[in-house]
């Protein structure tokens, strides 16, 4: 599947969501059995936050194989994140790379609001720095996410990938996807 099919498959599957009461997406016996025996064949690599309202498969009515998730606080991107998504690309065919950030990210609210300790500070730094003075938590959400993208780009030159951001509002369920 090429990054422009993989992106209507998300958005038609994010419509889906928008009007479910539960999962869409294949998450049968058949399909277990399936992806153990052949393998899984995700058609997107999705980077998102640890943020546990945040769930890809449900968002994109997505089941058993179909999405490559990764996940961090902040949907913060670091050499583990490349290794995974340059796996993902390379070994499992996905061409297409969205990063997902979210309405009020308590890592993106962190970075703006407070100055974290301990191994957080790693996080909120890195935010920061994408940030800068921005306070207004979408803004600041969108401007993360780009810088994300921004750095997936310059990381990973990859014939045929296709990154893109997007937010996804948590009180609606509706992805926004971001203009380069």
């Amino acid at each position: 599947m090429n990054s422009k099919q993989a992106l209507e498959r998300l958005k038609e599957g994010n419509g889906i969501y928008l009007k479910a009461e539960i999962n869409g997406g294949d998450i049968s016996p058949a399909i277990r059995k399936k992806t153990f025996s052949e393998g899984q064949h995700p058609y997107a690599v999705i980077v998102t936050c640890s943020d546990s309202r945040v769930i890809p498969e449900s968002i994109f009515s997505a089941g058993i194989g179909e999405l490559f998730v990764i996940r961090s606080a902040g949907n913060t991107i670091d050499n583990i994140q490349l290794g995974s998504i340059e796996y993902a690309v390379e070994h499992l065919g996905c061409q297409l790379v969205l990063v997902l950030g979210h309405s009020k990210c308590g890592a993106v609210g962190a970075a703006v609001n407070s100055v974290p300790s301990g191994f957080v500070k790693f996080i909120t730094d890195e935010i920061r720095k994408a940030v800068g003075d921005e306070k207004d938590d979408i803004k600041a959400c969108c401007l993360n996410v780009k810088n994300s993208v921004k750095r997936i780009k310059e990381s990973l030159k990859i014939d045929g990938l296709c990154v893109l951001g997007g937010i996804y509002r948590i009180d609606s369920g509706k992805v926004e996807f971001l203009e380069n």
